[in-house]
């Protein structure tokens, strides 16, 4: 890994000469009150390795009739120096080859220099970031898709159970009715056969009278009729009317009964509908529980930058927290793993503003940094001892001499 071996930094923004050796692995906090040029030396070195697209806006300090010169050692044996406000550059190895700011970028992380950059950019941006590193971003997209459309689906199919079980649940119900819809029709031609009978009842009964009446106007046949009045009273009296009474009220109830059988059908249809799409919702859940864990398996088993990072609902989680819910601490020590990760080559990054870490804080997050043999450079308002150098009025307070234009 590439890393910053010097700095010799003169005449940029608030630095008058700063000279620093960095240290290999871990944390060097340049230290010093507001305003006295420590974000200047960040400044500096992010525009000596980083090109144009860093130089400040106005890259000399005020007060100062010579232009401005940075001088990067790397621990590749290059050599990186820019002069005046012109930028000119010069990039020379060890062996004396010169090269320019592509050989640079072949080996120099753009967001190693520019870590706020990665620390503003959006939730989803960081994700996208990670999951790059990793190289599962397609696999994970693909599943993550799968488990949103399933779980749409099985909220939809939910909804649909839900109002199935209701509507089952409502509608009437009852106990004492038969399970099957009777025929109306067998019962009409039972009333139909006894209304038959009754009607031959009463052809036979009008027979009678016309005898009778025969007989009564006309005597001189009643020899001749006694056999047959005689036949027709014996006919007569024999008969009996039955009664439709019984036949009419069961019709009438009928009609009453299939209701509430064909009540009792659309509930149990309706409980079986409901019975049937939540089976589906169940079967449903089961392929998403299976697609979410394939997609924690697949996070699982990839190489994370930090032990404790992850992505879900493409956001960066760390030990189950969120980026806006992570300390400042974290989430310095998040990027920093992050764009190590991106660039392997490139060993060190440029950190600002490290006030939001307490010296406990501080002291892990360095140990951590030598642990994976990285270096950072950081700067913070402070003179305390966990400053490697104090920056006072764009110089180094350390005992030694500089003349104006020279190192």
């Amino acid at each position: 890994m590439v890393k910053i071996n010097q700095l010799e930094l003169e005449n940029v923004k608030r630095i008058k000469a700063v000279v620093l050796v960095p240290t290999e692995n871990g944390l060097t906090v340049i230290g010093g009150r507001n305003g006295q040029g420590k974000t200047s030396v960040l400044d500096a070195i992010a525009w000596a390795l980083g090109g144009d697209r860093y130089k400040p806006s106005k890259p000399e300090r005020d007060g100062s009739a010579i232009p401005p010169h940075l001088k990067v050692e790397l621990s590749n044996g290059i050599i990186v120096e820019r002069y005046g406000d012109s930028s000119k550059l010069k990039v020379t190895d060890k062996s004396g080859k010169k090269g320019g700011q592509q050989l640079l970028n072949e080996f120099i992380e753009t967001l190693a220099l520019d870590l706020p950059k990665f620390m503003s950019a959006k939730s989803s941006e960081k994700a996208d970031i990670l999951l790059k590193i990793i190289g599962v971003k397609d696999e994970l997209l693909k599943l993550e898709t799968e488990e949103q459309r399933l779980y749409n689906q099985r909220l939809e199919v939910g909804r649909i159970a839900d109002r199935k079980e209701k509507y089952a649940l409502e509608m009437p119900s009852f106990a004492n009715a038969p399970e099957k819809i009777m025929s109306v029709s067998e019962l009409v031609k039972i009333q139909q056969d006894i209304l038959a009978k009754n009607g031959e009842n009463q052809r036979k009964r009008e027979n009678l009278a016309k005898i009778e009446q025969e007989y009564n106007s006309a005597v001189e046949l009643v020899k001749r009729l006694e056999k047959d009045l005689e036949t027709a009273r014996r006919s007569a009296e024999d008969l009996i009317d039955e009664s439709t009474a019984e036949i009419e009220q069961s019709i009438a109830a009928i009609e009453e009964n299939n209701n509430k059988v064909r009540a009792n059908i659309e509930r149990e249809k309706a409980a079986a509908e409901a019975a049937e799409i939540r089976e589906q919702y169940n079967e449903l859940t089961e392929k998403l529980n299976a697609t979410r864990n394939a997609r924690k398996a697949l996070l699982n088993g990839a190489k994370m930058p930090l032990e404790g990072l992850s992505v879900e609902s493409g956001e960066l989680i760390y030990n189950g927290s969120k980026w806006d819910c992570m300390s400042g601490s974290e989430q310095l020590k998040i990027a920093t793993a992050i764009v190590r990760k991106l660039n392997p080559e490139c060993g060190f990054v440029l950190l600002d503003k490290l006030e939001q870490m307490d010296n406990i804080t501080l002291k892990e997050f360095g140990s951590w940094l030598e642990a994976e043999g990285l270096q950072a450079i950081a700067t913070r308002v402070s003179t305390g001892e966990e400053c490697s150098v104090i920056i006072e009025d764009g110089t180094v307070i350390e005992p030694r001499a500089w003349t104006a234009g020279k190192f």
